[in-house]
């Protein structure tokens, strides 16, 4: 499916079988490819068939690049078709292992937001945005639908504002306001027939459709080309014409870090580094008919990995490990400042 193909002319079953059959070419990709084929699948209707395709991945014998993304994302299937006992074992099981990724939380705590177990997803907003977002001076991206999601279920509760609703303020850049956007009481405007308060729902949801628009136009990250050190060994080997690109690998980390410091800077979101390996580098070439020592092929193939799934958020999380594969800290590695 092209990213402008209107969502009302897409053949979802039609769509995941596409997905199905891509995975069996790239079992690297399968994760994301698969992820996506169930997300087609649920939008088709067919929930239990989605199911299979999150139990296929979970009993892979391949290493999952996330897990309690999947099992959360098979939770939230699961109750929908009426299969709730098992939805909440998962979603406990998710909550106790404390993922640092962001999107399990999200949805999770969305799962329970939409069944009205509001206090249940209050918990559950609160526990992440405790464990991902203390003592970070900039919540990144992915981290802002944690915020926004507990200020939601807080105006339903009834709560006053606290520090994090007061941080999810800070972060939302629409011009409608969260606690408008938010306010229990719109529910009751759109059955008004006051036409003044029916325009001012309007404008509400024009401002919320915008931000999904927003989110829903970044499929994938603005992506960096990373080798690591054993791969760009063998590349430069196979092709030394590549060299000029690559100099040595403790410059090409230094590019890398500063080509996104510099994107960050003008402003650019969703930023991103995928992982080249010369076999699949090698195979893209061909795809494209040309030889992989055409250095102009490199950002293409950064594109093609980001779209298959293959990119990983920067900057990482704060404690987390560093892009570059060292094993050291982000901020004791290429994330400090000095």
């Amino acid at each position: 499916m092209r990213p402008d193909t209107p969502a009302e002319n897409v053949d979802h079953t039609a769509e995941a079988a596409r997905l199905e059959r891509t995975a069996g070419l790239y079992p690297e990709d399968a994760e994301a490819l698969l992820l996506r084929a169930a997300a087609h699948l649920e939008l088709s209707g067919d929930r239990p068939t989605a199911s299979t395709l999150y139990d296929r991945l979970l009993s892979s014998t391949a290493d999952l690049d996330n897990p309690h993304l999947v099992r959360a994302l098979k939770a939230s299937n699961l109750w929908e078709y009426g299969h709730e006992a098992e939805a909440r074992a998962i979603i406990e099981g998710v909550r106790s292992a404390s993922p640092q990724d962001p999107a399990p939380w999200v949805i999770v705590a969305e799962a329970l937001e939409s069944h009205d177990e509001l206090e249940a997803a209050h918990e559950t907003y609160t526990e992440a945005v405790h464990r991902l977002l203390t003592d970070v001076p900039e919540p990144p991206y992915a981290t802002h639908p944690l915020l926004f999601g507990r200020h939601r279920v807080r105006r339903m509760l009834g709560e006053s504002h606290d520090e994090w609703d007061a941080l999810a303020d800070t972060v939302h850049s629409l011009p409608i306001t969260l606690d408008e956007l938010h306010d229990p009481k719109r529910v009751w405007s759109l059955g008004s027939e006051n036409p003044a308060e029916l325009e001012a729902e309007i404008l509400r949801l024009r401002a919320e459709l915008g931000a999904y628009r927003e989110a829903l136009s970044r499929p994938f990250p603005v992506a960096i080309l990373h080798w690591p050190a054993t791969e760009l060994t063998e590349l430069l080997e196979a092709y030394p014409s590549l060299s000029a690109e690559y100099p040595t690998h403790e410059a090409h980390l230094a590019t890398i870090e500063s080509a996104l410091r510099e994107l960050a800077s003008s402003g650019t979101p969703n930023l991103g580094i995928v992982t080249g390996t010369v076999p699949s580098y090698e195979a893209f070439a061909a795809s494209e008919l040309s030889s992989p020592s055409d250095a102009t092929l490199l950002p293409q193939y950064a594109t093609t990995l980001a779209a298959r799934g293959r990119a990983v958020a920067w900057p990482p999380q704060q404690g987390a490990s560093c892009w570059c594969g060292s094993g050291q800290p982000y901020g004791q590695c290429h994330g400090t400042t000095t």
